[in-house]
């Protein structure tokens, strides 16, 4: 574990010392296990499992269980974890209990949602009707499914702040909606899970979070997150390439802030309900690009700052896009906030990111 994400974890645990006894002597089921949310969820529950000494068992789904043990052999090899190799849509059940799931697989893949869109509504659709069903077979008590800000459709402009009750939507016409109509589809699946378990009394909760935009070690930097792209091109020395003309606004969780929230809405979220998960703190792109080079050229001050090069110019009168929650719901029903400011998320980034691309070589 780098010492960046040690500190983080630390700092976690510290500051929620009553948050992981419901897991105590648990087995927990994580999809999505070896992504980026399925990293920081594993470094904070096994670090808090040795920390507490809570028992909790660990079973994760990985399409390449030995890839993952090259990435994070300290994780892989913990005796607490045990993986299942497969699809999310068609795996096998382990043997034995399970008392918590955690659906996170199905990552926000640009190239799979225009390559094939077929593909990933049916991974979004069909793996959450499998990891509903394991939930169900197993009598788990728990049940946390990953959802996005995307189900919200196109964000209004003239409203700052998306909230959960907003009825907005992606156009099903378009196959560019196959990510986010997958991820309506699926909560929809949870909902009706969830009514049917309050109906049998069987003690099933299944809440939702609906996942923002999010900085942190581990972040892919060459995927079509802005920020995490902007991080590359500052390790790499410049400059910092901005795809658009730099107006839309989006925000950024630290992810570290990511597994506390997504363990406190698994542990204490009521069910049937949903969860805005992210930053209200709304920043422009360009705003992102300047914020980025401003800590790099601090971090690492003989390289200078940064340029800054932007492949459009705003175009006059247009109003700019927003993708910004509002996440009022879990921070007075969860009492969920930020613990780590955007410019130290920043740096963070940029110090795990530059320390991880030289030990590749």
């Amino acid at each position: 574990m780098s010492t960046i994400i040690a500190a983080d974890i630390a700092r976690l645990l510290a500051r929620t010392p009553l948050l992981w006894e419901p897991l105590r002597g648990a087995s927990l089921f994580i999809s999505g296990g070896t992504g980026f949310f399925g990293i920081w969820l594993l470094e904070a529950i096994l670090a808090a499992n040795r920390e507490r000494s809570l028992g909790c068992r660990l079973i994760v789904l990985s399409r390449d269980p030995s890839r993952f043990a090259g990435k994070a052999p300290h994780l892989a090899a913990d005796p607490a974890v045990s993986f299942i190799e497969g699809d999310v849509r068609s795996f096998r059940f382990p043997d034995g209990p399970i008392t918590h799931v955690i659906h996170a697989a199905t990552e926000a893949s640009a190239s799979l949602n225009a390559d094939d869109p077929q593909a990933m509504f049916d991974v979004c659709v069909e793996g959450t009707r499998r990891m509903l069903a394991l939930a169900q077979e197993k009598r788990a008590s728990r049940f946390l499914f990953t959802s996005s800000g995307a189900v919200y459709g196109r964000q209004p402009p003239e409203l700052a702040h998306v909230p959960e009750d907003f009825c907005g939507g992606p156009d099903p016409l378009n196959v560019g909606s196959a990510y986010a109509e997958g991820k309506r589809a699926a909560e929809l699946l949870c909902a009706i899970a969830a009514r049917s378990s309050a109906a049998r009394g069987d003690g099933l909760h299944v809440s939702i979070a609906r996942c923002f935009a999010f900085v942190g070690p581990h972040l892919p930097l060459d995927v079509h997150f802005a920020i995490g792209n902007f991080i590359r091109d500052c390790v790499a020395g410049g400059p910092i390439r901005i795809g658009g003309d730099g107006t839309p606004f989006r925000s950024y969780l630290y992810a570290a802030d990511l597994a506390e929230w997504l363990f406190t809405i698994l542990l204490c979220g009521e069910s049937g309900r949903a969860y805005n998960v992210g930053s209200e703190e709304a920043v422009s792109i360009r705003h992102v690009a300047d914020r980025v080079a401003d800590i790099a050229s601090a971090v690492w001050p003989d390289r200078g700052r940064p340029e800054i090069a932007m492949a459009k110019q705003p175009a006059p009168g247009v109003v700019a896009e927003r993708y910004v929650p509002n996440c009022s719901r879990a921070r007075e029903e969860l009492g969920l906030k930020p613990a780590t400011s955007l410019d130290e998320a920043i740096r963070r980034t940029l110090i795990w990111a530059a320390s991880d691309i030289l030990a590749t070589y």
